[in-house]
């Protein structure tokens, strides 16, 4: 894989990372507390957040019925993040 879309793959990342942090804020939850809810370690909810981890489809399935939203809404919103820094 060349190195822009090595980069386009972190910076998606990074973005569901953000929509996963801004979710998990807007209920009042710990990342403990998310972790706790997607049988995920305080840890690891961390690294996703952080753009650090490519998680699976399944996991994010998880993390979003521990935050009580659809997959398809952490996407986009990360999709929307995503595309508008790829404009600037």
């Amino acid at each position: 894989m060349g190195k822009n879309k090595e980069h386009s793959s972190e910076a998606f990342l990074l973005h569901l990372g953000d929509a996963i942090r801004n979710r998990r804020i807007s209920l009042y939850l710990s990342q403990e507390e998310l972790g706790s809810r997607a049988n995920l370690g305080r840890t690891y909810v961390t690294s996703v957040e952080n753009g650090l981890r490519n998680i699976s489809m399944i996991t994010l399935l998880r993390i979003s019925k521990a935050l009580k939203s659809l997959p398809s809404i952490q996407m986009l919103a990360a999709e929307k993040a995503y595309n508008k820094n790829e404009k600037n």
